[in-house]
């Protein structure tokens, strides 16, 4: 039995990613002086890049803009050029939390940290995008986060002056520290102290929700009561104080995140459980679904929220690991991949939920290839299809079928175009499938598609469903 690797060897890889158009501006449509102010801009909030530049050819070769532009891509685990590459420049263009990353720049000294363990709160006003009662729980949920893991509680008041302060406001909104606008700094804290210390601000120019519609208030919430609590960004991708928004479900918190809470204020006294691994799915759930599921180089990928399963033939036991781990750049979550092995390219895709925007992503090994992002809508998807459930290329017929709600479309990967005829019915061309996919995979002439926790094992060639097992089985549960 040949050693076990510690990491995939990947040596082509292409991702298609749905992207919400807020996350990220097009490139194609900024011009380069653009780009260098975007950046210039970028820096100095939140690597304290010095005041004066101003974006001309001299400037933008200075070593002080090639030293902050390298450690802004040695935070956020790029390759570290100096130079405003397009995945430098489409990482500043994403939404994100509006305090510093590099601590000792931060505008306030930093391991500051609550006193007393009974932290008062007070929502000042409330953002009309949501039902008064969905904002208290929201509020109240992402402190609970939290106060589950140190000794802290929270006392909400209702009048007075609250250590954590809590308001949504737009543009300059009081604190000299002014928003920007849609899609761009979500939100602010203060770390623990007098005055605006503890401070939390949500800008009102963004549409909040409950869920994965729009900005998830908890999540956000989540993430700025950390600051507000005493911790500064992590560059770890897969924690909650990693500073670009990225939707997740389950338990919120990773180890960073509470080792980081815990070093200031230490564990729960009253909690002895050892918590799971954060936001790690469990595999032998019975009622696990997948996102996405593909072959890649012999092996089987699975994902699943912010983690996948790799699969080898001749290990018994599946390895989980954290999407950014092995892709950095990456959102958190892939909704639909495949492999084309014909060029050695994994296709993966990412719905955000946001606005309308399908973008394919290229990576070379781990890192993106130059020119990338570009809309998948140009090779023909339709520009009324938001979401991507599933794909999955079969190799007899060159074709990768693409489906979306009830229906999919078959793409020709020899001649890059759409095929003619398409979309068609999922249930009318998949008898005994029903109307929706999760997720797909082509495995030995059959097709396994994932709905829930339901596996459909299907013969391509028969065009028959020839057994139903549970989802997990795929993981030997």
């Amino acid at each position: 039995m040949p050693p076990r690797q510690d990491k995939m060897e990947i040596t082509g890889l292409l991702l298609l990613v749905v992207v919400a158009q807020s996350f990220a501006m097009p490139l194609s449509s900024l011009e380069e002086t653009d780009e260098w102010l975007l950046a210039e801009k970028y820096l100095r909030r939140f690597y304290n890049l010095r005041a004066g530049l101003q974006g001309t050819p001299t400037h933008r070769s200075s070593d002080a803009m090639q030293a902050k532009v390298r450690e802004m891509q040695s935070f956020f685990n790029l390759q570290v050029t100096g130079s405003l590459d397009t995945n430098t420049l489409e990482l500043m263009s994403m939404a994100r939390c509006g305090v510093p990353d590099v601590g000792e720049y931060n505008h306030f000294p930093r391991h500051l940290k609550w006193q007393n363990t009974n932290v008062t709160f007070r929502i000042v006003n409330y953002t009309p995008d949501l039902m008064k009662a969905d904002v208290d729980r929201a509020i109240h949920n992402a402190l609970n986060i939290w106060a589950d893991v140190t000794p802290l509680t929270f006392k909400k008041l209702h009048e007075g002056k609250a250590d954590i302060m809590i308001a949504f406001g737009t543009k300059e909104h009081g604190d000299f520290n002014p928003f920007d606008g849609p899609d761009g700094l979500l939100a602010h804290a203060y770390p623990p102290g007098r005055d605006i210390g503890g401070d939390t601000h949500f800008d009102e120019d963004e549409h909040w929700s409950i869920d994965s519609d729009a900005y998830n208030l908890f999540l956000v919430a989540t993430h700025e009561f950390g600051h507000a609590l005493g911790l500064s960004h992590s560059s770890d991708p897969g924690a909650l104080m990693y500073p670009i928004y990225s939707y997740s479900q389950g338990y919120p918190l990773s180890e960073d995140d509470i080792t980081g809470i815990q070093a200031l204020y230490g564990p729960n006294p009253n909690d002895s459980k050892v918590k799971p691994k954060p936001d790690a799915p469990n595999k032998c759930d019975p009622m696990l679904s997948f996102d996405a599921v593909t072959e890649l180089r012999g092996e089987t990928i699975i994902f699943k929220d912010r983690f996948y399963w790799r699969l080898h033939p001749q290990f018994a036991e599946p390895e989980q690991t954290l999407i950014k781990s092995t892709w950095p750049s990456l959102p958190n979550k892939v909704d639909a991949a495949y492999e084309y092995p014909e060029k050695d390219m994994l296709i993966s895709l990412t719905n955000f939920h946001i606005f309308p925007g399908i973008r394919m992503w290229a990576l070379n090994g781990y890192s993106l290839v130059e020119g990338y992002p570009k809309y998948i809508h140009k090779l023909g998807l339709p520009k009324t299809v938001r979401r991507v459930d599933a794909a999955v290329y079969i190799p007899d017929t060159g074709k990768t079928l693409l489906f979306s709600e009830e229906q999919f479309w078959s793409y020709d990967e020899k001649t890059n175009t759409m095929d003619s005829g398409f979309p068609r019915s999922i249930e009318m061309d998949f008898p005994g499938m029903g109307d929706e996919v999760d997720a797909a995979l082509y495995k030995y002439g059959y097709l396994h598609f994932f709905h829930e926790h339901t596996q459909f094992e299907y013969s391509y060639s028969a065009r028959k469903v020839i057994q139903i097992v549970r989802t997990n089985s795929f993981l030997n549960c």
